[in-house]
Formats: structure tokens, C-alpha cells, sequence
């Protein structure tokens, strides 16, 4: 098993959002980044677990677990010209894009904000605290996923 963080903006589409759709799955489309692409084709598999950050918000955080419900399989929003996702190089036959299932697990008791990542040793090393890391899809390792896991949880904060 592995473990993900994945981000999205909870104006577009938030936590909560996830857990209203039918079996609280919805699909991870949009995703335009090579290297986030990539984890998702490549690395993600049905079961691993996923923190929910919510970005570009008042308070950025990390608010639930998901869980990867189907593995990558192309992100056919690419193929309509309507959608905001659409790109035309990629095709049915060709598919230069590509998305996962997600399903909601559990909701924090709190937002893990970026503030409490930092105040924990064992969280520097996170991606999403390094300069310059954007990606709305990255890895996290299994002992940065217990300790969030471990501070979202706490009767109080």
C-alpha cells in the first residue's frame, strides 16, 4: 500500500463534496501535470490511502482520508471540447491524460493546517512543505500519514 496527498480547491470540489456523490466516489479528473500524472498512472493502486488537502483556501489543510477506488484509466474530460480539461492532443486512442477513483473514508475532528505540519519534526521532510512543490497529486510516506492521520484525530487541538 501506498500513501498520497491530493489537492483540491474546496471551492471546485471539497471533502465534503466527495461524500455527498453516489457511494462517495467521484473521479480525480484534471489533473495536467506530467509528474502528477505519472503517480497516478504508474504508482497508484486500488486501496492506497490519500490525506485531502484542501488548497488556495482561507485555511489550507489537510481535512480527511480517501481512498484510491479504481486505479488510472484515461480522463475522457480531455476529449470534450467543452470541458475545462480539454486538450487536443490527447485522443481516445491516445489518451495523454489520466485519472483515479476516489471514495471517502473519514473526516478529520480538525483542518492538519500547513501551520501544524511545520510545528512536527517528523512532518518536515513532507512534500507539500517544500518550496516551490505544486502538485495537486504526491506521495507521502507511511509514517507522515499516521502522524496527520494522528494529529487531525485529537480531541483537541
Amino acid at each position: 500500500m501506498k500513501y498520497w496527498l491530493m489537492k483540491s480547491e474546496p471551492t471546485v470540489f471539497s471533502f465534503e463534496d466527495l461524500k455527498k456523490k453516489p457511494r462517495s466516489t467521484d473521479h480525480w479528473e484534471g489533473v495536467r501535470n506530467y509528474q502528477a500524472r505519472n503517480y497516478m498512472k504508474e504508482e497508484m493502486r486500488k486501496g492506497d490511502k490519500v490525506l485531502f488537502y484542501h488548497s488556495n483556501c482561507e485555511v489550507p489543510g489537510v481535512v480527511g482520508i480517501a481512498v484510491i477506488s479504481r486505479e488510472a484509466y484515461p480522463d475522457f474530460f480531455s476529449w470534450d471540447p467543452k470541458s475545462r480539461y480539454y486538450d487536443p492532443k490527447s485522443t481516445p486512442e491516445n489518451p495523454r491524460w489520466f485519472m483515479v477513483d476516489v471514495t471517502w473514508e473519514k473526516a478529520f475532528r480538525h483542518v492538519v493546517t500547513l501551520e501544524d505540519l511545520r510545528a512536527y519534526p517528523g512532518l518536515r521532510g513532507m512534500k507539500v512543505l517544500q518550496r516551490g512543490q505544486r502538485l495537486s497529486v504526491m506521495p507521502v510516506t507511511k509514517e507522515e500519514f499516521d502522524m496527520v492521520v494522528a494529529i487531525g484525530m485529537k480531541e483537541e487541538k
